[in-house]
């Protein structure tokens, strides 16, 4: 027996909180990546380390706020912790190995398409093994030219978010491009949904509206949840974020000869004082 699917069993609220979590953490993972092309060697890893897993932690936590709304009227619906879990790790570790490439190799073609079909991929096989953690009295079925194309969707955002990773610069364009990479990361989740159906046990004898998994799925958002404020307290509070000195390391220094005294301020906003025989600034 097909199943009666509602993707939507709170209205529009679910789209929009997960939209803004999308957002939330792409903004994140923009500005720490940002940041971690402004400082040394030492500090860089812990950067994209912060920035990969906001990114992470807002893709998985959009795709289950999302799937609070998600009921089928004949059955209810629970989720495998473990399962939801690894779900979580695959998209910190998938989107970790796209940034990590892009922050060290930088924009070029074959890096950044290598890590953006990877990213993409994995960040699909994020959706469909959240999918897999859904228990109920019945199975899921899947139309195969849809998912296709939440896939591709899935790999083009990737591609455009690395991208954007190394290559936006100020702090309305980072938001900016965090709108437009939430929107990528919604319309994937929603179209990768449209590719589902559910076909219910004929024992099934759930009553409608019993379908919710709001139980189950919220004290796993709590984490996440948590880390996402967390590493919002790091960026706003870093001073050279702040500033909106987020040009990367190694940019040329601001230069000012004084009679035979040579004053530079280089990238790290150090100063420096050497001979010269100049008198003008540069």
């Amino acid at each position: 027996m097909q199943g009666t699917i509602d993707g939507f069993g709170y209205g529009m609220v679910t789209p929009l909180v997960g939209y803004v979590m999308a957002c939330l953490g792409s903004a994140l993972g923009l500005r720490c990546t940002v940041r971690s092309l402004a400082s040394g060697r030492a500090r860089k890893p812990g950067w994209l380390a912060l920035g990969a897993a906001s990114i992470g932690c807002g893709i998985w936590t959009m795709h289950f706020i999302a799937m609070l709304g998600f009921r089928v009227s004949e059955t209810a619906i629970s989720y495998d912790g473990p399962l939801t879990f690894l779900s979580l790790l695959v998209a910190v570790l998938v989107v970790g190995a796209g940034v990590f490439t892009v922050g060290y190799r930088g924009a070029r073609p074959v890096p950044l398409l290598t890590a953006g079909l990877f990213t993409g991929l994995g960040v699909a096989g994020m959706h469909y093994l959240g999918m897999a953690a859904m228990r109920m009295n019945g199975s899921l079925t899947y139309a195969p030219g849809v998912v296709a194309l939440s896939v591709l969707i899935a790999v083009v955002a990737a591609t455009a978010a690395l991208w954007a990773a190394v290559s936006v610069r100020g702090l309305l364009a980072s938001l900016g491009a965090s709108v437009i990479m939430g929107i990528a990361v919604t319309g994937m989740h929603y179209t990768g949904m449209a590719a589902v159906g559910v076909r219910v046990a004929h024992d099934a004898h759930a009553a409608v509206g019993d379908g919710s998994s709001a139980l189950d799925v919220l004290p796993l958002l709590v984490g996440p949840l948590i880390f996402l404020v967390l590493a919002a307290a790091v960026v706003m509070l870093d001073p050279m974020l702040i500033m909106g000195d987020d040009e990367p390391a190694g940019r040329p220094g601001r230069r000012l000869d004084i009679g035979d005294i040579r004053v530079s301020l280089n990238a790290d906003n150090n100063w420096g004082v050497t001979g010269a025989a100049q008198s003008r600034e540069r």
